[in-house]
């Protein structure tokens, strides 16, 4: 596969998952889109909260699995398309903050499988970041329809 660097290879990866219904709720924004690199962030609101200021692991898992499949997105020919067939997040401290940061990345770009990973950090109010979580996943590649 070739890696497509044009801003409307970036813009087209932003747009499918903003398209998304569940990555519109959690309020998903793009910081960085890169071959093979994607950042993300959304904030922490309570109704995505298990208790006051601190995220269930759903929308951990979410932010983790965005960031990475998003990343592998990245590295698709034009017209192909990916989702996510496995994945595994370890959890390593509280997402408590006001932001959560989601870096993704590519681990290994097949074919037809591209394993990806994010990590996921708790942002304060002052801008630090406290790592919260790990992903790796397997996004499967899909050809465009003939």
């Amino acid at each position: 596969m070739t890696v497509s660097e044009s801003p409307s290879h970036s813009d087209n990866v932003r747009r499918a998952v903003l398209a998304m219904p569940v990555a519109r709720a959690l309020g998903l924004e793009f910081l960085r889109v890169a071959p093979g690199d994607v950042e993300l962030q959304l904030p922490i609101t309570d109704t995505f909260s298990f208790r006051p200021g601190q995220l269930q692991a759903t929308a951990i898992f979410a932010a983790a699995d965005f960031a990475a499949v998003a990343a592998a997105a990245t590295l698709l020919e034009p017209g192909w398309v990916n989702a996510t067939i496995d994945a595994t997040l370890k959890i390593v401290a509280p997402a408590r903050g006001t932001q959560l940061r989601a870096r993704g990345r590519v681990v290994d770009a097949g074919k037809l499988l591209t394993v990806c990973a994010a990590d996921v950090f708790a942002v304060d109010a002052n801008d630090r970041e406290t790592l919260c979580a790990t992903l790796i996943g397997t996004a499967r590649n899909v050809p465009p329809s003939s």
